[in-house]
């Protein structure tokens, strides 16, 4: 397989899409190291444990592929700061990093009802800190290894549909689009050293905390939950990315997974594309050309003409 061997890094992946993208390039041969902050069960609540993970994704592994859990904490630098220097010190190399940390889905286990202001401060922190400057922080500490060793890598930052256009929360949104403007401004600079920097855009996941969520209808907008994809998908999407030799063309760009899943010809695990259900995809990619709404001028309104009396 062609990332047989291959050394990737996918923070966050103890559980949802992070677990499914390592899954994806496990079982197709890479050498995956994934973070989180448990490396066993959680004491809050929620879910996640590294550990359990890795036993899992070394079982499922096909060609060759395996799985180290790694304890970190992405809102600390340090800690990101160690472990990068410690793949390549002791891998050589890093081919793969997959930014996928994101602390903002347990800010209120997820329920994104009601308005911003009526949500604490530190709810803007649980999207930001980690899910965005930690995608920052960790593009930073790699490029420059790889800027220093003359050598290429790939970068695949995991954001969302959000970045778009008002998606749930205000925070949310804010952050995913910061993301993909993340990725198109680190491409710029990062391109004539042959590193490709992608935004990737999820469909609805399946994933533990959103099944949990809508068990207990506390889904700010359960349409958008109608026709649920795999995490794995999202894997099979880097996987792809990372085999194609002329991946440096989606440097700088967003990919939707389904066109993703289009050009390089995979499915789902039951054999379906299921954001691309009833054109949404076509829809989304239609939006997207469009210009953002904030830079676009407000509509003139007509000017009523003046009655023949309010002249005298």
């Amino acid at each position: 397989m062609a990332v047989a061997g291959k050394i990737a890094l996918v923070t966050g992946a103890s559980r949802g899409i992070g677990r499914g993208i390592a899954l994806a390039l496990v079982k197709e041969g890479a050498n995956v190291l994934i973070t989180g902050r448990h490396a066993g069960g959680r004491t809050d609540g929620l879910m996640g444990g590294l550990d359990a993970t890795a036993a899992d994704l070394n079982a499922a592994a096909k060609h060759g592929g395996s799985c180290r859990a790694v304890v970190c904490d992405h809102a600390n630098d340090a800690a990101v700061e160690k472990v990068i220097n410690d793949i390549f010190a002791k891998e050589g190399r890093l081919d793969i990093l997959v930014n996928n940390a994101f602390a903002g889905i347990d800010s209120k286990g997820g329920d994104l009802r009601g308005s911003f202001w009526d949500r604490p401060l530190s709810h803007w922190d649980a999207f930001h800190v980690v899910g965005l400057r930690s995608h920052y922080t960790a593009s930073v500490l790699a490029a420059r290894c790889w800027v220093k060793g003359k050598t290429s890598g790939l970068i695949v930052n995991i954001s969302s549909a959000a970045g778009c256009g008002y998606t749930f929360d205000v925070a949310y949104g804010v952050g995913k689009m910061a993301v993909d403007r993340l990725t198109a401004d680190s491409a710029h600079e990062l391109k004539e050293h042959g590193v490709a920097v992608v935004s990737v855009w999820p469909g609805a996941v399946e994933t533990e905390v959103v099944k949990e969520v809508l068990a207990k209808g506390a889904s700010a907008n359960p349409e958008a939950f109608s026709d649920l994809e795999s995490p794995e998908m999202t894997g099979r999407a880097v996987v792809a990315l990372a085999t194609d030799p002329n991946v440096m063309k989606w440097t700088g760009k967003v990919a939707l997974v389904p066109e993703l899943a289009e050009e390089y010809g995979f499915t789902d695990t039951d054999g379906k594309i299921h954001w691309g259900a009833q054109s949404f995809m076509k829809l989304m990619r239609k939006a997207m050309n469009r210009p953002p709404s904030q830079w676009q001028l407000p509509k003139k309104t007509k000017e009523k003409s003046a009655s023949p009396q309010s002249k005298l």
